[in-house]
């Protein structure tokens, strides 16, 4: 009579561990500097450069799992960010831009299911790129001069919508900023308390769309120890860098997302 072998207790810890995180080698590789890179864009430095963490992880995983697995990250990313600058910002311009950025996250959520996430990377691909080069071959003075408020509402709701759908708020939002020429640590201050609104109210629409589980909670507190690398390091670098070299900086990061959101879209 044939018997069955039992379990391996190996396979069975294998199983039980795939319940509550990725076990994926090749998704870590990809997630690592993902959060780092997250962690320096959303200190201020490098502005731009975290709307590549979800096109880099959704190499491994889809869009919605890559931006669920962000949440808890760009949660301690927000807070301490908004301790290293909690004396920086500038609370008139956030008066304007946080309202404007929650109504596009309320269009986000209402329309999430139906959207394509990569034709959403790409248009904010395209028009970071449009937007890079009018600056580039039509600079502000070196004063700097604040752009048209409709077009600010415009670019800060474009910001939430497209934060809530991939993570990829900052290229709008930095078509409105770069042109006032704001301090480094002003600009990098007040981009961190709007991110934290923007995120913080991702929370439960995200959780109303399905997108949480112990999965997706359990591989972000896998990734947490490497939030603060990028954190400190960012914060670091916006206080000591000179203005001009801060958005040569931004423009790079601005390229370089707009190329990778831009590419994703056609292929």
């Amino acid at each position: 009579m044939p018997t069955t072998r039992p379990a391996e207790p190996h396979a069975a810890w294998t199983d039980v561990l795939a319940d509550y995180l990725i076990t994926d080698p090749f998704f870590y590789c990809v997630a690592a500097p993902a959060v780092v890179l997250l962690g320096i864009s959303k200190s201020g430095f490098g502005a731009g450069l975290g709307s590549l963490a979800v096109p880099l992880m959704a190499m491994a995983v889809t869009v919605p799992q890559a931006a669920a697995i962000l949440m808890p990250v760009l949660f301690v990313i927000d807070v301490l960010g908004i301790a290293a600058y909690r004396r920086d910002f500038d609370l008139v311009l956030l008066k304007f831009l946080v309202p404007w950025g929650l109504v596009g996250t309320l269009v986000g959520y209402l329309i999430f299911s139906r959207l394509e996430t990569h034709w959403v990377a790409g248009l904010v691909g395209f028009f970071t790129l449009v937007f890079l080069a009018q600056r580039l071959l039509f600079p502000s003075s070196p004063q700097g001069m604040a752009p048209p408020r409709w077009l600010g509402a415009i670019l800060t709701t474009l910001s939430g919508f497209t934060s809530f759908i991939a993570h990829t708020g900052a290229p709008p939002v930095n078509a409105y900023l770069l042109p006032m020429r704001l301090h480094p640590v002003k600009f990098a201050a007040t981009l961190s308390v709007y991110f934290f609104f923007m995120n913080f109210a991702k929370w439960l629409p995200y959780a109303a769309l399905g997108l949480f589980d112990w999965r997706n909670l359990g591989t972000a507190m896998v990734l947490m120890p490497l939030v603060p690398l990028g954190v400190w390091s960012g914060v670091r670098i916006a206080r000591r860098i000179k203005p001009k070299l801060f958005y040569q900086m931004v423009y790079l990061g601005m390229f370089l997302t707009g190329s990778k959101l831009l590419w994703d879209a056609c292929h």
